[in-house]
């Protein structure tokens, strides 16, 4: 009996109390058996649900949109690709990380190692952060959220490529691409002849820029950057010796990478295919630059032209080689001062921590009269520089 007593009191306490329906309602009501329900009773309820049913709608939408975003404007340039690349995808194809971030990895050309293209599209799928973005952008005027294109050439160790950074840029773009390129600081902003007036050029000497610029066969920058249907959807192209980001020691000349990036905005599925051309001159420049494929400065198809580096002049190259060394340099004094800083700071503590030990252990009166001295001490110290000044 005890025992049916207590379960019964159990559920006594976890059944919910019985609803109470007012006989003054006389709205719309549906009842099946022993259930009632009242529209007009849940009119907030109904805008939770709205809400969530809008949230995951939108998430749904976003994630499609993005992934058609991304393929589609792979499968314009894939006959490109595989005209080019005797491997122009991983297995799996394009691979996607989350719902906003694709790549591809593509390898197998002459003097290239590899070419990753990463999509960093906007986060369409997530409602909340897309409505920051667009707020914030409304606010702070400089900040502009594009869907990111990226095409990030990696030239093969053993090519001959100058130690140069060097980069045709939209003008729109000048001041994000300063603050988050490190290696572009290396670089002056000039005007180029030739070049349509949206963009400019990031040099560090006009020998490398009219070397790039001049016509080499059919390949003319000028005249792709030219193309209207390009120019929303070009940010910037840059040839580069030096990471992205400042090091914290220097970098052996052996070990730096050379890259060409193309910088693009992803464009809309409807308009995929506009920066078919861009690309396709953006690989005939890494052949110009490499000096192979049947390209190079001064040279058309067919024959074996000269890379960049061998048709830099030698005073160009010796500059080149200074500003480096000068960098390095730098990067070598700031790393020893932040270590002799460590390790002054870690010396000091040491100090203290032992001056601590050594206190605990006198006694109350002897502690008394040390902290007495080492203040009159420190005292001291802060008049003598005071009649210093």
């Amino acid at each position: 009996m005890s025992t049916d007593f207590s379960i019964t009191k159990v559920l006594s306490v976890l059944t919910p109390p019985p609803v109470v329906l007012s006989p003054e309602y006389d709205g719309l009501e549906f009842r099946w058996k022993m259930f009632t329900f009242r529209p007009a009773l849940f009119q907030q309820e109904l805008f939770y649900v709205l809400a969530i049913a809008l949230y995951v709608a939108w998430y749904y939408v976003g994630r499609s949109s993005n992934f058609e975003r991304a393929t589609s404007w792979f499968d314009a340039h894939f006959s490109l690709y595989e005209d080019q690349f005797s491997k122009p995808v991983q297995k799996g194809g394009l691979t996607k990380d989350g719902h906003s971030d694709f790549f591809v990895f593509s390898t197998g050309r002459r003097a290239l190692s590899s070419l990753h293209t990463v999509f960093k599209l906007r986060p369409r799928h997530d409602l909340l952060q897309y409505a920051y973005q667009i707020i914030r952008g409304a606010v702070e005027l400089h900040l502009n959220y594009v869907d990111e294109l990226e095409l990030d050439l990696t030239f093969q160790d053993g090519v001959s490529i100058p130690d140069t950074v060097w980069a045709i840029v939209a003008k729109s773009e000048i001041k994000g691409i300063r603050e988050t390129r490190w290696d572009l600081s290396f670089t002056r902003t000039t005007e180029a002849a030739g070049l349509p007036s949206y963009v400019t050029v990031m040099s560090e000497f006009a020998d490398v820029t009219e070397n790039l610029l001049k016509p080499h066969g059919p390949l003319s920058l000028a005249k792709v950057l030219s193309d209207p249907a390009i120019q929303p959807y070009f940010r910037s192209l840059s040839l580069t010796d030096q990471p992205r980001t400042r090091p914290s020691a220097p970098i052996p000349g052996s070990q730096r990478k050379k890259h060409l990036i193309l910088s693009l905005v992803a464009p809309p599925t409807s308009d995929s295919a506009a920066t078919v051309p861009l690309v396709q001159a953006f690989l005939q420049l890494a052949d110009v630059i490499a000096g192979v494929g049947g390209w190079g400065i001064g040279k058309g198809p067919g024959h074996q032209g000269m890379g960049l580096n061998a048709c830099l002049r030698p005073e160009t190259k010796t500059k080149l080689k200074a500003v480096r060394e000068k960098v390095e340099k730098e990067i070598k004094d700031d790393a020893g001062k932040e270590q002799r800083e460590e390790a002054e700071a870690e010396k000091a503590a040491a100090k203290k921590k032992a001056e601590t030990e050594r206190l605990s252990k006198l006694s109350a009166a002897e502690q008394k009269k040390t902290l007495e001295r080492e203040k009159k001490k420190a005292l001291r110290k802060t008049q003598g520089k005071l009649k210093a000044r």
